[in-house]
């Protein structure tokens, strides 16, 4: 898992500044191909070890790789654990901070943020659409 975070970064990095979010995302989606059976979570336990070890590993990756922002982590996460069969999104928010406006991407798996240590991401207003929206994952 550590290998793929690793390669998918940089990937993804050159399409988000050569095609754009949704392009990005949409090729990832199309490449992810789910597992046939949609985590359910009734192997909580399971599941929830594996999503912790992908955000490690996306982490790891970012942390030794030439350095990532939060939409390409999220992304890299988002088709990790899409490949593994757990259901997740990308969220997106924005804020006006000291003047500036800022922007944050975090993966959110039953409502809950997966890659974010703390509660930064409580302080972004999101955007009301989920990436993808929940009935538009083909499976």
């Amino acid at each position: 898992m550590f290998f793929r975070a690793s390669v998918l970064l940089p990937v993804i990095s050159v399409s988000l500044r050569f095609r754009g979010f949704r392009a990005t995302q949409a090729a990832l989606q199309n490449f992810s191909f789910p597992s046939e059976t949609q985590n359910r979570i009734g192997e909580r336990a399971e599941g929830a070890e594996r999503v912790h070890i992908a955000v490690r590993m996306v982490n790891a990756a970012a942390r030794y790789g030439l350095g990532s922002t939060c939409l390409e982590k999220s992304l890299t996460l988002w088709w990790l654990l899409r490949r593994q069969g757990i259901v997740s999104s990308v969220r997106i928010g924005a804020r006006k901070a000291s003047g500036k406006f800022e922007a944050h991407a975090w993966v959110e798996h039953d409502g809950a943020a997966l890659n974010e240590p703390g509660a930064a991401h409580r302080h972004y207003a999101t955007f009301d659409a989920a990436f993808p929206q929940q009935g538009s994952e083909t499976s």
